[in-house]
C-alpha cells in the first residue's frame, strides 16, 4: 500500500482522489476478512473434493479471482526462482509446447495439456500459504468432508440406496473405490502426526477422537472399498512416520502391532483375501489375452515401453497416447486391441508423451517437493504423507493427472508447503522466499 501510495505521489499529474481511491481499495484487499474469504474458497475446495469435481473447479476458481489482486508480484516472480515453483512451471511449459510435435488432431493436445495445467497453481498455493495463518483449516476441511463420506460409505454397504451417484462399487457414495481410498489414506497417515502432538502435550481425550477416526478410516479401506494401491503405499507410509517420529522402542513396537493386526485383518476380512487373490488370476489373463486389470496394466506397459523406444527424448507430443493405442490396435483382438488415452502408470504416461525430458522434469518436481517437507513437524509431515502417497501410487495410475489425486497433490504440496516456508520466515525472517527450497 504504501509503495503503491509513493509512487502516486511522485508520478507527474498525480491526484489525491487516485490515490486515495487506491489506498481504500488496498486496504480492503489486505482486510482480515478479505483474505479470510480467500483462505475459506480454498477450504471449500478441499472439502468439495471428495464429493464433486464441479465444484472443486468452481471454488478453486472463485479462489484465484479473490487471490490475485492481492499478490506481490515482485515477491511471487522472486519465488519462482525456487525449484519447487519452477518445476511445476517448467512441467507445463514442456507439455505446451509438445502440442507443436504431437501427431494427433489439436484438439487431442489440448485434453493432454488438462491434467497438466492444475500444476500451475502449486506457485500460487505456496505463495498465499506462505503468508496465510489457516493453512490447518484446509487440513480441517477435507479431514472433515472425508469423514462425512467414510460414515456414508458404511451406510451405503448395508443399505445403497443412500448412494449419492450410482458407483460401481458396494461401499462408495459417490465417484470410485480409487478416489476414496486416495483420499480416506492420506486423511489416516496425515491425522498420525496430530495424534502423537496430541499425545505428547498429554491431551489424551484428542488423542483417543482422532486415533478412533484413524482406526474408522483404515477399517473402511481394509473391509468395505480398497484399491490394491493403497495396500503398498500404506506401509510405505507407516514405515516412514514410524522412522520419522518414533523413538526406537516406540518404532518397534508400531510396526510389530501392525504386522500382528495385518495378520488379524486378513484372517477376518474375506473382501482384503479376495483383492489381493485376484491378482494372481487377472495376471494369467495376460497370456491367455483376455481383459482383467492386471493383465490390463501389463499390456499397458508393454506396449507403452515400445512406443517410449520409437521417440525416447522428448516423445510422441502432447495427448498422443490415445491415437498411439489406436495405431497399434489395428488387427488386433481381445486385450491387445484395447485403446486407452493412460497406460496407468505416472511415469511411462510422461515419457510417451515427453521422453526423457518429461520424465527429468517429473523426478525433479517430485524431487524438490520431498525435499520441502524434511523438517519433523506436523505441516511437514502432512506434506510429505502427500507427495510419498503420489510417487508410489503413481507406479500403478497416473495419479499426478487424475482429476481427484492430482488435486489432492497440488493443494496438499501447495497448502503444507507454504506452511512450512512461512513458519521458516517466522523463525528468521531475513530469510528470502525462496531459500528454503533451494
Amino acid at each position: 500500500m504504501f509503495q503503491e501510495t509513493y509512487l502516486m505521489h511522485i508520478e507527474a499529474g498525480s491526484s489525491h482522489r487516485t490515490v486515495n481511491a487506491c489506498a481504500i481499495s488496498q486496504s480492503l484487499l489486505e482486510a482480515p476478512a478479505y483474505l479470510r474469504v480467500a483462505d475459506t474458497m480454498v477450504v471449500l475446495t478441499a472439502a468439495a473434493l471428495p464429493w464433486s469435481t464441479t465444484a472443486t473447479a468452481v471454488f478453486m476458481m472463485a479462489w484465484l479471482i479473490l487471490i490475485i489482486p492481492t499478490i506481490d508480484w515482485d515477491e511471487l516472480v522472486r519465488g519462482l526462482a525456487a525449484p519447487a515453483c519452477a518445476l511445476p512451471l517448467a512441467f507445463f511449459v514442456l507439455a505446451d509446447i509438445g502440442v507443436l510435435w504431437s501427431g494427433g488432431p489439436w484438439e487431442a493436445g489440448l485434453r493432454g495439456l488438462n491434467p497438466v495445467s492444475k500444476l500451475l497453481l502449486v506457485p500460487l498455493l505456496l505463495y498465499h500459504f506462505r503468508r496465510s495463518q489457516r493453512a490447518h483449516w484446509v487440513l480441517a476441511g477435507f479431514v472433515g468432508s472425508c469423514t462425512v463420506l467414510m460414515a456414508l460409505s458404511w451406510i451405503v454397504l448395508v443399505d445403497p440406496t443412500w448412494k449419492v451417484t450410482a458407483t460401481a462399487s458396494a461401499g462408495v457414495p459417490v465417484k470410485n473405490y480409487i478416489d476414496q481410498s486416495q483420499e480416506f489414506a492420506l486423511c489416516a497417515f496425515a491425522l498420525a502426526a496430530p495424534l502423537l502432538m496430541e499425545w505428547k502435550r498429554r491431551r489424551f481425550l484428542m488423542a483417543a477422537g482422532l486415533l478412533a477416526l484413524i482406526i474408522a478410516f483404515l477399517a473402511n479401506l481394509l473391509f468395505v472399498a480398497s484399491a490394491r494401491t493403497a495396500l503398498i503405499y500404506m506401509p510405505v507410509l507407516l514405515v516412514l512416520f514410524a522412522v520419522r517420529h518414533l523413538g526406537r522402542r516406540a518404532m518397534l513396537a508400531v510396526l510389530t502391532g501392525a504386522v500382528v493386526v495385518t495378520g488379524l485383518v486378513w484372517s477376518t476380512s474375506p473382501y482384503l483375501r479376495q483383492r489381493v487373490g485376484d491378482v494372481a488370476i487377472e495376471y494369467r489373463a495376460f497370456d491367455a489375452n483376455v481383459p482383467a486389470s492386471t493383465a490390463q496394466r501389463l499390456m499397458y506397459w508393454q506396449k507403452s515401453i515400445k512406443f517410449i523406444a520409437e521417440a525416447p527424448l522428448l516423445g510422441h507430443g502432447t495427448g498422443s497416447i490415445q491415437q498411439l493405442f489406436e495405431s497399434d490396435a489395428v488387427g488386433q483382438t481381445g486385450l491387445r486391441a484395447e485403446v486407452v488415452n493412460n497406460p496407468h502408470n505416472q511415469t511411462l504416461n510422461v515419457a510417451i508423451q515427453w521422453g526423457l525430458a518429461g520424465v527429468l522434469l517429473l523426478y525433479a518436481m517430485w524431487s524438490f517437493h520431498l525435499r520441502m517437507f524434511l523438517a519433523k513437524s506436523t505441516v511437514a509431515w502432512i506434506g510429505l504423507a502427500v507427495v510419498v502417497q503420489n510417487v508410489v501410487s503413481s507406479l500403478l495410475n497416473s495419479h499426478l493427472f487424475d482429476f481427484n489425486a492430482g488435486w489432492m497433490y497440488v493443494i496438499g504440496v501447495g497448502v503444507a508447503g507454504g506452511a512450512v516456508l512461512g513458519h521458516a520466515r517466522q523463525v528468521d525472517p531475513q530469510e528470502r522466499p525462496t531459500s528454503a527450497d533451494h
